[in-house]
């Protein structure tokens, strides 16, 4: 399964001719490539897959998927856990 994260971009640079921004992502940073999105400003939110910009958020659109994401996480920890303590094997 393949995902594409939100995040809020803090920075904007180029590496070999192609605009790279610095993304935030809930407190982790990474980089991610802005050839698809060169509408992107430093604070706008854009979804990122594979280490690249996809396409621009706005702040509500963006909060709204990172709360769905960190749901989805609970509720696979909590099938986890479930899982673990069944006495199941792998």
């Amino acid at each position: 399964m393949c995902l594409a994260i939100p995040g809020k971009i803090l920075k904007i640079d180029t590496d070999h001719d192609l605009p790279m921004a610095v993304i935030d992502y809930a407190g982790a940073r990474n980089e991610a490539c802005l050839a698809y999105t060169p509408e992107a400003q430093v604070g706008d939110y854009v979804i990122v897959h594979a280490g690249f910009a996809l396409q621009v958020l706005n702040e509500d659109e963006a909060r709204a998927s990172l709360e769905e994401l960190t749901r989805l996480s609970a509720l696979m920890e909590a099938d986890a856990e479930d899982d673990s303590g069944s006495g199941a094997t792998p």
